[in-house]
């Protein structure tokens, strides 16, 4: 069996994921950050995007979207607090495609700062959005 950690995965909402994995994913600010068991300590930002699970002695990984949040990493355990987070298959791609268009349609007509700051941030959600939909789409693809 492989070596494992434990991963946890809460928003203000729910917990969303709690389990054993070999390695996981995150979406940080500067890229994607890989943790494996025994990683030292870590306390950063995760932004809009995927995360990826890799599942004990399967060929799969479990994907879930988060819009943001911390992320802490101790050598057993690995905890996200996200302010969203929702299973990758639990995604809606039209739902997603509209909010894009519609924080793109509010950026092009310059409206007030107020307005321009919940555009940009419903441009970043719905971009990751689409990436875990199509990160998903990839995965499903290739098996």
């Amino acid at each position: 069996m492989a070596m494992t950690i434990r991963v946890d995965i809460v928003s203000a909402e729910e917990e969303l994921f709690s389990g054993l994995v070999e390695f996981a994913v995150f979406p940080g600010e500067s890229g994607e950050l890989g943790v494996m068991p025994r990683h030292t300590p870590l306390l950063t930002r995760v932004k809009a995007g995927t995360v990826r699970l890799k599942m004990p002695d399967e060929n799969r990984f479990e994907m879930i979207y988060v819009s943001g949040g911390m992320l802490e990493v101790q050598p057993h355990l690995i905890t996200v607090l996200a302010d969203t987070a929702i299973r990758a298959a639990d995604l809606d791609e039209a739902k997603a495609l509209e909010a894009k268009r519609h924080a793109e349609e509010t950026l092009a007509k310059r409206a007030g700062n107020l307005d321009l700051a919940a555009a940009e941030a419903e441009l970043v959600q719905s971009i990751g959005q689409l990436q875990a939909i199509k990160k998903l789409k990839d995965t499903a693809a290739r098996h």
